[in-house]
């Protein structure tokens, strides 16, 4: 039998290894240029294909999460994406690393439906293990560019993609051992189960879909801004990028302490309770921030990371509570798969709204957008326990 406490462990390490490993490259290629005798301009578009994989990929993923094995898929997930990060070393050529880094985003879709749906299957207080999950992906996301130029420059930029990989597979060998096929034929809902009066079902699909394309494009659309953002608005205090980097990288631990507090709020309230006065948070923040320098500007950074942290919790304690067991993964994967589309498109986005009016047209264009937030929250209807909230149920290990 699975313990519980060492899947969700893996999982964890899955999502930081997720995020980590798609955003290698972002920080790399900075230095790969000469290797290949391209300017970084030139090099950057081959990530493309990758990340057009990372979130179109997950429709499949799922599915086979569901149809297949959680269990197997995470194995293929763990061994494909370390020898992926491996092969990126090795490349001679453009249409190599195009090849290597389409491989990459390839596995890396894995983990979103079918990890975040064996969070739901272990875990016991679901919204504290969704909130610590988000946590080691954002911890994945922060540490992937300092631990790059690092291997980078005492390396050379191929170890910084050879090392990790390695460490993956590990890793892999490790949950391959130690973590075996559960077997959910005859499965019951998981713990933190909840569901609501079946005319109202569509009120829990449109709200969620509401939530996820806004908070998804504002999201990566300020994660994009912000440091230039940043560099602009805060020269009184400092003009050193180095700092300014300290700063950006603060702000974002507000976050993930969101999702962790979030994730606790879910376990004793319903999530309408939560996200309803999370929601109001974003609109003003944003709105705010078109205006405002220096430490007020810091201020409002937070607010925004804060709130858009909040409402990506619960985003996935919603899909979990609310889809039966054996349709999570491609429930996640519907999911993932329109924030990530959303995602893509919000850097078009702020490109087209920057030339339009600047910093003050953008940040009151995702203003307007967030109000879209509190309709959803509004439109959310109140849970109604069922009878397996009573009780912790695990999958069993296959006979």
């Amino acid at each position: 039998m699975n313990n519980p406490s060492r899947v969700i462990g893996f999982v964890n390490a899955g999502h930081f290894i997720d995020h980590y490993s798609m955003l290698i490259f972002a920080a790399a290629v900075i230095i790969m240029g000469p290797a290949f005798g391209m300017a970084y301009s030139e090099l950057l578009p081959y990530a493309t294909p990758g990340f057009v994989a990372f979130g179109a990929g997950s429709l499949i993923t799922g599915w086979l999460g569901d149809r297949w094995s959680r269990r197997h898929m995470m194995v293929i997930f763990f061994f494909g994406i370390g020898a992926s990060m491996i092969s990126v070393g090795f490349v001679q050529t453009p249409l190599q690393l195009g090849a290597a880094l389409l491989s990459i985003g390839l596995f890396a879709s894995i983990y979103h439906p079918v990890g975040t749906a064996m969070i739901v299957s272990y875990a016991n207080k679901l919204g504290r293990e969704m909130g610590l999950n988000g946590v080691f992906g954002n911890l994945g996301v922060a540490s992937s560019a300092l631990v790059t130029g690092v291997i980078g420059q005492y390396l050379g930029w191929r170890w910084a993609f050879i090392v990790p990989g390695i460490v993956t597979i590990l890793i892999g060998v490790a949950f391959m051992r130690m973590v075996v096929h559960e077997d959910r034929s005859g499965f019951k809902q998981a713990a933190a189960q909840a569901r609501v009066a079946k005319q109202d079902m569509w009120r829990v699909i449109l709200s969620l879909l509401i939530v996820v394309i806004a908070i998804s494009t504002t999201f990566h659309a300020v994660t994009a801004a912000l440091p230039k953002r940043f560099a602009e608005r805060l020269a009184d205090l400092t003009k050193s990028p180095a700092l300014l980097g300290v700063i950006a990288s603060g702000v974002y631990v507000f976050g993930a302490m969101t999702q962790y507090t979030i994730g606790k709020l879910i376990d004793r309230h319903s999530l309408k309770t939560v996200m309803l006065p999370l929601s109001f948070m974003l609109a003003p923040f944003l709105y705010f921030a078109a205006t405002l320098s220096n430490l007020p500007l810091i201020v409002v950074s937070i607010g925004i990371v804060m709130g858009a942290f909040g409402q990506v919790t619960i985003n996935d304690a919603m899909v979990g509570k609310y889809t039966s067991e054996e349709w999570r993964s491609r429930a996640y994967s519907v999911r993932y798969f329109l924030g990530f589309t959303a995602a893509g498109a919000s850097v078009g986005l702020v490109a087209w709204l920057y030339q339009q009016g600047g910093f003050t047209t953008m940040l009151h264009a995702f203003a307007a957008l967030c109000l879209l937030v509190i309709v959803a929250a509004l439109i959310l209807p109140q849970e109604q326990p069922t009878a397996a909230a009573a009780a912790t149920l695990k999958p069993q290990p296959a006979e």
